[in-house]
């Protein structure tokens, strides 16, 4: 099941999708606020999010700056081209202006779920000197190969798809049960000490951090 975040403060609007969506198979999550919807983000990474720009808090503009390798339709009342224009360039996978029809939205939701798994499946994710091969699965340190576990490679593999994010040992967990079920709560932080000890013979560096009661990002230079 695909799942979906729908970060708008108007109760009515959210409710209206949120039965919508939940009729056509997708899972909902809902945010009110800017500051709610990077909370929920940091728990679980949806697989679309469907942004309203006027938010308390944080504004969706605010918000769209702060996801990264997740497609977001941006809700929005504006229809100057200017700021439409501004909000793609930013990151935004499309825009849609409200009032919006909602068969409309429903394409232009598949439209980019669909383009998501696609690019998700030859893309090559890469990070400072690191670069994964999504579909053969090759890891490079520079020109380096390095030589992972499936289990390792599914953890620096989500680890790599969200950069600027911390990811509890939890959320690790669902998104590289995904991938394979090898990998428990018990044996994590032996999986995620062997990888950073490979990273770190193949490139010098030491990628992976772990933040204290948290769980682990990728290191920053």
């Amino acid at each position: 099941m695909k799942n979906i975040m729908v970060i708008d403060d108007d109760i009515y609007i959210g409710d209206m999708l949120e039965e919508m969506l939940r009729r056509e198979g997708y899972g909902v999550r809902r945010a009110y606020s800017g500051t709610e919807a990077l909370l929920l983000l940091e728990q679980k990474s949806p697989d679309l999010v469907l942004l309203d720009l006027m938010l308390p808090g944080l504004s969706g503009e605010e918000v769209l700056s702060k996801i990264t390798g997740i497609p977001v339709i941006v809700l929005s009342a504006k229809a100057e081209v200017s700021g439409k224009v501004r909000l793609l360039l930013k990151g935004a996978a499309d825009y849609i202006t409200k009032p919006f029809d909602m068969d409309e939205l429903l394409a232009r939701v598949t439209v980019q779920l669909r383009n998501a798994a696609v690019s998700g499946k030859a893309a090559a994710l890469t990070f400072e000197e690191l670069t994964l091969e999504v579909d053969s699965h090759e890891v490079r340190a520079g020109e380096k190969p390095v030589r992972l576990t499936k289990t390792e490679y599914a953890i620096l593999r989500r680890l790599m798809q969200n950069p600027s994010q911390v990811l509890t040992k939890s959320q690790l967990l669902d998104l590289v049960s995904e991938d394979t079920p090898d990998c428990t709560e018990s044996s994590l932080k032996v999986h995620i000490s062997n990888l950073r000890r490979k990273l770190r013979q193949a490139s010098g560096k030491d990628y992976i951090e772990a933040v204290w009661g948290i769980g682990f990002k990728l290191r920053e230079e």
